[in-house]
């Protein structure tokens, strides 16, 4: 039933906000590159300078052959009326990949046993000071990690880079 009735809803606001030209309210959407999640989509919404942006995906290609993650930030504008802005605020997200790992699964057959994960891993669960940049649509986008909830082969600083469009 919320189903049905909220994205029938959700396009009807969309709708009325775009074509009335409300300037206090801003929408975003659009692809990116991570360093842990190869693409992610984005989507955010906005009012006046606080922007919320919501990005995510996730790809499988078999047993022990997977990515996922996702990241939700808020953020505080600066410059917005320019083509050249700034966003700097908090992001909290998850991020996990595998693959198979071919040596390690010869030397579980040549031992006949489970001796090493038959894939590798990255894992990280963070929450971070974010400060994107964008210019004319794209945008660049680091994270550093204030407090690592899980981590496992992750790096010290996160990215991303992309092209989001704003109406």
């Amino acid at each position: 039933m919320f189903r049905t009735v909220f994205r029938p809803l959700f396009f009807v606001v969309l709708f009325v906000a775009v074509f009335s030209h409300a300037g206090d309210w801003r929408f975003s959407a659009g692809a990116g590159l991570r360093n842990q999640t190869p693409v992610v989509l984005i989507g955010g919404v906005g009012y006046n300078n606080l922007m919320v942006y919501l990005q995510g995906m996730g790809m499988s290609k078999g047993e022990n052959h997977f990515w996922c993650g996702y990241r939700g930030s808020l953020l505080w504008t600066f410059f917005k009326e320019l083509p050249f802005h700034f966003d700097t605020g908090l992001g909290l997200g998850y991020e996990y990949a595998e693959a198979p790992n071919k040596l390690h699964q010869e030397i579980n057959k040549a031992n006949e046993g489970r001796y090493t994960f038959p894939y590798n891993y990255k894992e990280t669960a963070d929450l971070s000071l974010e400060l994107w940049a964008h210019l004319y649509g794209l945008y660049t986008q680091i994270s550093v990690p204030i407090n690592r909830y899980r981590e496992h082969d992750v790096k010290k600083l996160l990215w991303g880079a992309g092209y989001m469009f704003e109406f």
